[in-house]
């Protein structure tokens, strides 16, 4: 190939490239979309609760999948299905004095059980022992807490007649022969699943006022053999029709729309350690984080997050410029596992005296070095620096490196008490008392110049 038919590939190449990347499908502009979500971004932590059918199982919300169960076999689940404890006023007061400032519902997961009244199934919780929308009664009380509402809807449904078996599909897993999914798909026609899917999410997004977050889930076909994406579910007209019911809704970026620039609101990294969170840093991210190694109630998985590994998700997702939003499995009662409630506890303690650390936080610019042991957020409307203290020091010496100059005042945020510092070159040497204060990480509030 000559050299002037390369270069006019290669810039050809790169027109094509640059239009894919700006493809769009919708006109929203860079600023409209951040005033949309600004309350998103200022919140920085809500609550995520999955709660079905499967709760009942007690062994992960997958039990349908993992044990390739048909829905004959997990019809015990609907027909047992009597939550006589759920309290969502309880749920709203917990989430708020963690401070959670949103919520998001499983309004349904992959098994297909709803939540809430739809008229296109007769496999919702009205038709159980609960005979009541619990989605409509979780929107009530917490909106009365004044926190803001979302709802999961999964784009799988593992109990629908016409919804196509792929590699995630619980029956697929028990036919070891991959060659026969068209014989397991005989009769069923993804076309009529994607107008039912389309028709309860119509319903969500008007019977119940204003919503403020949809978290669909999820899409995994790149380069993967009989999965399920775009096409699959009508993404690009089925995000249309989101943005036309609810137009200051927030969306996730699981319904396989990345080559379009306005295909997601946000990208969802799950289960990820906070090490990982730095790579999301300039982004508009939330990580979905479980108090345990389970999303639904698993009453004898036992790897529960510590209150310390909980507060350094919270903090790294801040200083990194993202949201944490941490997931809660009520018991088939309706009520949240005591060790959850525990966790719930713990964080009230710490955000009640921390809080200004992490609301309308962010990274902290770059002039500022991060001392060591340390992690830092800052506000920058009150131009206020944080500064997390990972390991307080034994000599109650904290040193703040290329600080000198740049600091006002200093104190503990946690009761505003003064903290001392003088200059050491070019650093600031802060003092602290002998005693920590008695959080898990202390937070130091500087007042910058």
């Amino acid at each position: 190939m000559s050299r002037k038919i390369l270069f006019t590939v290669l810039i050809a190449s790169l027109t094509t490239l640059s239009v894919f990347a700006q493809k769009k499908i919708g006109n929203e502009t860079t600023a409209q979309k951040e005033q949309r979500m600004k309350w998103w971004t200022d919140a920085r932590f809500g609550m995520f609760i999955h709660w079905g059918l499967y709760a009942q199982a007690a062994r992960h919300e997958w039990v349908k999948h993992n044990e390739h169960l048909t829905n004959e076999q997990y019809q015990k689940y609907f027909d047992q299905f009597n939550p006589d404890h759920f309290d969502p006023e309880k749920w709203a007061r917990e989430a708020k004095a963690a401070g959670m400032k949103y919520a998001v519902l499983t309004s349904k997961h992959h098994e297909g059980f709803c939540l809430f009244d739809s008229k296109y199934t007769d496999y919702k919780a009205p038709n159980t022992q609960a005979k009541r929308d619990l989605v409509r009664a979780y929107v009530d009380a917490f909106r009365a807490q004044g926190m803001k509402v979302g709802f999961y809807y999964s784009l799988l449904d593992w109990h629908h007649p016409d919804y196509t078996m792929d590699n995630a599909h619980p029956l697929v897993q028990v036919d070891t022969d991959k060659a026969t999914y068209a014989r397991l798909n005989k009769g069923r026609d993804m076309a009529k699943y994607r107008q039912y899917m389309r028709n309860q999410i119509t319903e969500l997004l008007t019977n119940y006022g204003k919503i403020d977050v949809l978290w669909l889930d999820w899409s995994w076909s790149k380069g993967e053999k009989h999965g399920k994406g775009e096409d699959d579910w009508g993404s690009v007209e089925l995000l249309k029709l989101v943005r036309k019911l609810q137009p200051g809704i927030i969306v996730n970026n699981r319904l396989g729309l990345d080559e379009y620039a306005d295909g997601a609101d946000f990208v969802t990294p799950e289960q990820v350690s906070s090490k990982e969170l730095a790579q999301y840093k300039g982004k508009t991210w939330e990580t979905c984080q479980t108090f345990s190694g389970s999303w639904g109630y698993y009453r004898d998985e036992n790897t529960w997050k510590t209150h310390r590994q909980l507060l350094d998700l919270l903090i790294t997702s801040v200083s990194n410029g993202g949201n944490l939003i941490l997931n809660v499995g009520p018991t088939a009662r309706g009520e949240f596992d005591y060790r959850a409630t525990n966790a719930l506890d713990t964080m009230s303690y710490w955000m009640h005296a921390n809080s200004k650390a992490i609301y309308n936080c962010t990274y902290a610019p770059p002039e500022f070095k991060t001392p060591d042991n340390t992690k830092l957020t800052y506000n920058p409307q009150t131009k206020r620096l944080y500064v997390h203290v990972y390991h307080y020091p034994a000599d109650g010496k904290l040193i703040l490196p290329g600080y000198r100059d740049k600091v006002r005042y200093a104190q503990f945020l946690n009761d505003y008490s003064e903290l001392k510092y003088a200059a050491s070159g070019n650093d600031l040497e802060l003092t602290l008392p002998q005693n920590k204060p008695h959080y898990e990480i202390p937070v130091v509030e500087l007042t910058l110049q």
